[in-house]
């Protein structure tokens, strides 16, 4: 039987809402091993003007506890 654990991550970026998302799992990646999934929570942005300038992402990370 494995045991998993969920975190909940914040992350940006100025790309992409799947960029943010693949940021918050390399962050999480590196103190945490054995991630199995992510859960993409909340989405939002920041906009200047007329320009979307950052994306945001709100993640919960599933890994497994060994």
């Amino acid at each position: 039987m494995a045991v998993l654990k969920v975190i909940e991550v914040l992350a940006n970026s100025n790309k992409s809402w799947e960029d943010a998302t693949k940021n918050a799992v390399k962050q999480a990646a590196k103190s945490i091993k054995n991630i199995r999934s992510v859960y993409i929570n909340e989405q939002s942005a920041i906009v200047n003007g007329d320009d979307v300038t950052e994306f945001r992402v709100n993640v919960k990370i599933t890994f497994e506890v060994k």
